[in-house]
């Protein structure tokens, strides 16, 4: 952006050179000292917000995408032990559950405390880019992609991408706020079958079934709440705002993020329909 493009321009050696004989000259005392910030004031980022469309990866891969792996195996291993998800056709429980794994998941992250880390992506120089394109004879990688990171997309640049960072601080402010709710494992799972049980999928024969699994889920949560957290009115309406967050999280950038650096191409709903069908 513009404002990423002027700060790049006043970092260079001969602008700060230029300001620090300025300030010495203005100076009092000869001394071209900076002004100090005062406390609690902290360095401003982009004004423009360009940051949040920065490309970001896991700064420890394989830490983060076996926690999250592990808490696939458990979400769905908590889907297959609901005795009325069972009762519901196959194609009706592929249906859901390919609607909603990323939430569940999410969920489940909450869940287990689940930390991670990301560092923003070295995306290469349009220079490197020409060069490389005319040592190899291809065309550029698509940008977002991470230099020496196979890209699975089609060559014409629509395949997936890095997440960007106001998408991962979506993820991290869903997880916060979670944990500063310190909800309890009861409440996770009446939590996840109000998710697991979505009535307004298309494609559903079963919707009236469905919906009343979801008001049950509901009815449990909030008399759970009530008996457990008799002084805290507001308990319900705070985890029916976390559901609320979850519908900011998509499915291709917990996909991207945690799943495609171990599997690759591999499609996830193809992996959701082998893991529903095993024994986990």
């Amino acid at each position: 952006c513009r404002c990423c493009a002027d700060g790049r321009r006043h970092s260079s050696i001969l602008y700060n050179i230029l300001r620090n004989q300025e300030r010495a000259a203005a100076s009092p005392a000869g001394q071209g000292s900076r002004p100090r910030r005062g406390p609690g004031q902290a360095s401003r980022g982009c004004p423009c917000g360009g940051w949040r469309r920065r490309r970001v990866a896991l700064r420890s891969p394989q830490v983060a995408c076996k926690a999250a792996s592990a808490v696939l195996v458990k979400t769905l291993r908590f889907v297959q032990n609901v005795p009325c998800f069972q009762e519901l056709p196959l194609d009706e429980q592929l249906l859901l559950v390919r609607s909603c794994w990323a939430p569940l998941l999410v969920l489940g992250l909450a869940q287990d405390r689940v930390h991670f880390e990301t560092v923003e992506s070295a995306e290469p120089s349009m220079l490197q880019r020409i060069l490389t394109t005319r040592r190899q004879g291809e065309q550029p990688p698509p940008r977002g992609t991470a230099p020496g990171r196979p890209h699975h997309g089609p060559a014409g640049g629509g395949g997936p991408q890095l997440p960007s960072a106001g998408e991962i601080q979506a993820i991290k402010g869903f997880l916060a706020k979670c944990w500063s709710l310190d909800i309890s494992t009861k409440e996770y799972a009446y939590l996840k079958g109000t998710v697991l049980f979505n009535p307004d999928l298309p494609g559903l024969q079963c919707t009236q079934y469905i919906e009343g699994l979801q008001r049950e889920a509901q009815q449990a949560l909030n008399e759970h709440v009530r008996l457990i957290h008799r002084g805290d009115e507001a308990r319900f309406a705070k985890l029916n705002v976390v559901l609320s967050l979850l519908r900011s999280i998509n499915a291709n950038v917990i996909a991207e993020l945690f799943f495609r650096p171990i599997i690759g191409a591999v499609s996830m709903d193809d992996m959701l329909l082998e893991m529903l069908c095993a024994k986990l």
